[in-house]
């Protein structure tokens, strides 16, 4: 079994609900393709690219699995369609019901049409580093060796401005023993 790192991100009702519904309900639905070993906190971020939209709540969870990383991310696109999700449709970086990316998967390193692993934007992504960092912060890039708080201190050097674009944010639907997400690690 290898930890893959799965970046989660909602900003659209889903039929789940709100999108802190949405993405608490996904990570259950993540469970059944390995065992959830830890989760972020839930944060509020600023939409990227496509700014006439509402914030996203973004998380990571990282999941034990023996998934490949194509399998892995067919049953990711399964799950995004079962919330409602259709890549076919809407804006680039546009508002969406459910999205789920690979960030990381621990020791591999994929370079595949449609699958970049680690996720090729990652690096410049504070509304999936922060999370990450959260639940993994000595995870590594498998192919240079840099760590996910490397990757965070890179991208903002004053920690300070992390808080201008992704913040925390507390819900009951995000708590375990609440209704919120499982997590066999911590959370």
């Amino acid at each position: 079994m290898r930890t893959a790192y799965i970046g989660m991100g909602a900003n659209l009702p889903s039929p789940a609900g709100s999108p802190a519904a949405t993405l608490a309900a996904a990570v259950r639905r993540l469970g059944t393709l390995g065992r959830i070993t830890a989760h972020s906190s839930l944060y509020s971020t600023e939409p990227i690219g496509f700014t006439g939209q509402p914030r996203f709540l973004n998380a990571v969870v990282a999941l034990q699995t023996n998934l490949a990383p194509r399998p892995l991310l067919e049953a990711l696109l399964a799950i995004e369609r079962e919330f409602g999700r259709d890549r076919s449709r809407g804006i680039l970086n546009g508002p969406r019901s459910l999205d789920l990316d690979i960030l990381l998967i621990e020791g591999l390193a994929v370079s595949e049409p449609d699958l970049e692993i680690p996720h090729p934007r990652l690096a410049e992504r504070g509304f999936a580093l922060i999370p990450l960092a959260e639940i993994a912060p000595q995870a590594r890039d498998p192919r240079t060796g840099t760590t996910v708080a490397q990757w965070l201190q890179r991208l903002f050097p004053n920690p300070a401005d992390a808080l201008q674009s992704v913040a925390a944010i507390q819900s009951d639907l995000w708590r375990p023993g609440a209704g919120g997400p499982p997590c066999a690690g911590q959370s």
